[in-house]
């Protein structure tokens, strides 16, 4: 019960393996510690269901860098802004990643029902 506390109780946040045993060991001790939170982070659903127990195994891959203006942009939208006296509440912004300029355009939000 006190190892489940201290990995996932109200205020823990799911520890893994190394966390939860120096937590634990600040307060308590007992000669097989390790391998009881060892076994109940095997048995917790929520660590089962959430976490990844494997390591990436390459190098992530950057971004490809662009060679001239305007052949890579990002493109979004900013909205529930206040309405202007135009009636727009929303910003479409559109950033060239080569020179980082941006072009802003005010625009209205629209509900389209389905």
């Amino acid at each position: 019960m006190l190892i489940r506390e201290v990995h996932g109780g109200a205020l823990a946040g799911h520890y893994r393996e190394n966390k939860t045993t120096s937590m634990l060991k600040k307060h308590y001790y007992w000669l097989v510690m390790t391998k009881d939170v060892q076994d109940i982070i095997k048995r917790c659903a929520t660590c089962q269901a959430t976490k990844s127990h494997t390591l990436s195994q390459s190098l992530y891959t950057p971004l490809p860098v662009p060679q001239c203006p305007w052949t890579d942009a990002s493109m979004d939208f900013i909205l529930r802004l206040p309405r202007t006296e135009r009636e727009k509440d929303s910003v479409f912004v559109v950033v060239d990643k080569f020179s980082k300029m941006a072009h802003f355009m005010a625009c209205s939000k629209t509900n389209d029902p389905i």
